[in-house]
């Protein structure tokens, strides 16, 4: 969840926001005379959307995402099960 807080509130209020932003995903945009003018996020939603944007912006991967929602489209998907039985897992 995405919430505004200003200069001034953040200040005294820092450690349970970080609290907030480590423990529920919490996101917070902070404002200066009404602006936003930061975004406060986990590292781990961070690296989350670098990662969407680096798949985003690769033309390979994006044509196997496309492939792969082709492939769910027409049924042609196989179990884990088969997968492993195939390369010998199970």
């Amino acid at each position: 969840m995405t919430k505004n807080i200003t200069v001034k509130m953040l200040r005294p209020k820092l450690p349970k926001v970080i609290e907030d932003i480590d423990s529920k995903m919490d996101r917070f945009i902070i404002t200066k005379r009404g602006r936003p003018v930061a975004l406060m996020m986990s590292i781990d939603d961070y690296e989350s959307l670098l990662e969407t944007i680096d798949i985003l912006s690769s033309k390979a991967l994006m044509k196997r995402v496309k492939t792969a929602k082709s492939d769910i489209k027409n049924n042609n998907i196989r179990s884990l099960e088969k997968i492993e039985r195939e390369l010998g897992v199970i």
